[in-house]
């Protein structure tokens, strides 16, 4: 195999696929990137197992061929090349590349191609196309609330799927674990309808969000019961998901909370910031909501470094309550919020709380209170 590649265009490249590829690997060929030179130009493909990227490159092809090398060697290596250089590959066999650039050579190993594994796609039962601000945005405001707790696999992930709204089909995201729960939607894009409910894992949507930086207008969905496929721009992901049933989330989403506090988004979070700079871990990070009417004072007691409070103006005309708050789950929340007001329904002192935008009803965002 022999191409010619500029360095800025199989970096860009390298950046997409190599970002899937474990640093540790029980398998030495996961550790590498394949390339294949055709007359085309040099697809590259790494995958995880569970994940699969794959893109083609603009080359010169001189001679066709297949091989592996390490992909995060291979990426720093073209990394501190020249900016705009051109980059040589080169394989006599399949034991070692040649990478020349300017004045620089450099040998990697190679592996046998014939044992890179097979991410089979399989056939899909639906394909669309999803504006790429949408996807952002079921991605990004669900993302914070994905668990990390492995022995709940079935939250590892944002939970995908469609349902009937009032104003027709929606596409609604879901990621809770346990302690808070996002729950977003849009308008289904055309073909979505009917979908089977997904759980996309926690590395792929992180790796969708980054790679759709690059990419405008529209990605193409296609998906089945056990694997989705994203084609962004000329970058392919294709993924597993994951296997499970994700819980009733309706069930634990209030629906009677008629406790209404309404108070400026900005305000509270610099608030929430400031009391808790004297927060215990120890303690969960607690903060104290006392709400009186017209008045929200937040407050934070440490027994090792002393006492904060702070006090706001707020839209509030009831019967006056306590309720504590984990400080960094409830600024997560807040972070989604986009209208200039958020509004908190609260129940009681040992209930979850909803919290959403101003007049707004797509995002819907569930914190559970905690004792302080």
């Amino acid at each position: 195999m022999k191409v010619t590649l500029e360095r800025n265009h199989l970096l860009k490249s390298l950046g997409h696929v190599h970002r899937v590829v474990e640093r540790r690997n029980t398998y030495p060929i996961l550790a590498n990137v394949l390339m294949s030179a055709t007359g085309d130009g040099l697809d590259l493909r790494a995958t995880d197992l569970d994940i699969e990227v794959t893109e083609t490159v603009p080359a010169m092809t001189a001679t066709p061929g297949t091989t592996t090398v390490p992909a995060h060697t291979l990426y720093e290596i073209v990394r501190k090349l020249s900016d705009g250089a051109d980059v040589v590959l080169e394989t006599d066999g399949n034991d070692q590349m040649l990478i020349s650039s300017g004045r620089s050579r450099f040998h990697l190993a190679c592996l046998n191609p014939d044992g890179f594994p097979d991410l089979k796609s399989g056939a899909f039962t639906h394909t669309f196309a999803i504006k790429v601000q949408t996807l952002k945005d079921l991605i990004e405001r669900t993302q914070f609330a994905i668990s990390n707790e492995e022995t709940r696999y079935y939250l590892n992930g944002i939970f995908v799927h469609t349902v009937d709204g009032p104003d027709g089909v929606v596409m609604r995201a879901v990621a809770t674990d346990g302690h808070r729960l996002a729950r977003v939607e849009a308008e289904a894009p055309q073909g979505s309808a009917g979908m089977p409910g997904i759980i996309i894992p926690r590395k792929t949507v992180a790796e969708v969000l980054k790679l759709l930086d690059g990419v405008e207008d529209e990605v193409k969905v296609e998906l089945s019961d056990t694997k989705i496929r994203f084609t962004l721009g000329g970058v392919i992901l294709l993924s597993k998901l994951i296997e499970g049933s994700f819980p009733d989330y309706e069930r634990v989403t209030p629906k009677n909370n008629d406790k209404a506090l309404v108070v400026d988004r900005d305000s509270l979070a610099r608030a929430v910031d400031r009391v808790s700079t004297i927060a215990s871990e120890r303690g969960g990070k607690a903060v104290k909501l006392a709400l009186t009417p017209g008045q929200l004072e937040l407050s934070v007691t440490n027994p090792d470094h002393g006492t904060a409070n702070e006090e706001l103006a707020v839209e509030f005309d009831l019967e006056g309550f306590e309720i504590g708050f984990n400080a960094r789950y409830l600024l997560e929340i807040i972070a989604q919020i986009r209208t200039e007001n958020a509004t908190f329904m609260f129940n009681d002192a040992g209930s979850p709380t909803l919290v959403r935008e101003d007049g707004e009803t797509k995002a819907l965002f569930v914190l559970m209170p905690m004792r302080v």
